[in-house]
């Protein structure tokens, strides 16, 4: 009689970094490590992984519950073209985290800059989640806050990046419709979309009981 497999891992295995090599260090960094792993079968492995590091980041939603709109931005994703896709996409607004800089700060600032827009009582939805841990040791930090939609619009971003990001400002419907449909293919923004569409409710509510 087979039995079940395991609802969670009941040891933690070790690992360790042996070797780092780097094989490329620009805006991105590529590095070749060997780790020794432990095996969930007993033993140990050395595997050798190439990881791209470029640091962590935060991705930030911005509702507008008076009007019930969010707002994007849309830019050229070089990913995205690479990947025989349409490169211009609607995303949430996001950016890379400074230094010592808090995710909730980032979120702030990197709405002012790629959209124009002050963030209000910003809260965090995800301290930070892996992109892709097989290949990046990039993690991304979610935040929900409130801006003035009525403000939005307009071609922001920072020039020194060449970034050229146009704002756009959706129905929160459309938004939570064009997420469950498949029509935006970033994680981060689906992810968020998913938590709002669970929350949405009671955004609008509250904003009701404030007029």
């Amino acid at each position: 009689m087979s039995q079940a497999p395991p609802t969670m891992t009941t040891r933690r295995l070790k690992a360790e970094i042996r070797q780092k090599e780097p094989l490329h260090e620009g805006f991105l960094r590529v590095y070749k490590y060997v780790f020794e792993v432990e095996r969930h079968d007993g033993g140990t492995d050395l595997l050798k992984r190439e990881v791209m590091e470029r640091g962590d980041a935060v991705a930030v939603l911005g509702y507008d519950p008076s009007r019930d709109e969010v707002v994007l931005g849309n830019e050229f994703r070089p990913g995205v073209q690479v990947a025989g896709e349409y490169p211009y996409r609607d995303n949430l607004v996001a950016g890379g985290i400074d230094g010592e800089e808090t995710a909730i700060a980032a979120a702030v600032r990197e709405m002012r800059e790629e959209a124009g827009l002050e963030l209000r009582e910003p809260v965090l939805i995800h301290r930070g989640a892996f992109v892709s841990s097989g290949g990046t040791s990039e993690r991304i930090a979610l935040v929900f806050g409130y801006v003035d939609a009525s403000n939005a619009g307009g071609v922001h971003g920072n020039s020194d990046e060449q970034e050229d990001i146009l704002t756009v400002v959706l129905p929160a419907e459309v938004f939570i419709a064009r997420v469950r449909a498949g029509e935006i293919n970033d994680l981060k923004t689906l992810v968020a979309g998913y938590w709002f569409a669970e929350r949405r409710g009671g955004f609008v509510r509250t904003a009701d009981q404030a007029k």
